[in-house]
């Protein structure tokens, strides 16, 4: 349903991005909308997929699937330390302009 009839109404509604996790296969997908269509952000070097609607929101896929709680939140933390972070909380309270 994620991945078929909710993707078509997020798409028509104008969803950024969205996440499905799925826990029987053990995957995770993270979708950016690109020209009215999603497409996959892809893991980097690392490991770690980073939006590019939040800056800051990284997370570590291998890590949320194995259950590494305390590693996911630990890219967490470095991606809101990111200066791209900083940069986009400047944006939202009105002082990056």
């Amino acid at each position: 349903m994620d991945l078929h009839d909710k993707k078509k109404v997020y798409g028509r509604n104008g969803v950024k991005e969205y996440i499905i996790w799925q826990i029987f296969e053990n995957k995770l997908d993270w979708f950016r909308l690109q020209q009215g269509e999603y497409v996959s952000l892809e893991v980097d070097a690392d490991g770690i997929i980073k939006s590019e609607v939040f800056p800051g929101l990284w997370l570590s896929t291998s890590d949320l699937l194995a259950g590494n709680m305390q590693q996911v939140l630990a890219v967490l933390q470095l991606g809101l330390n990111s200066p791209e972070h900083q940069i986009f909380v400047q944006q939202l309270s009105g002082k990056g302009r």
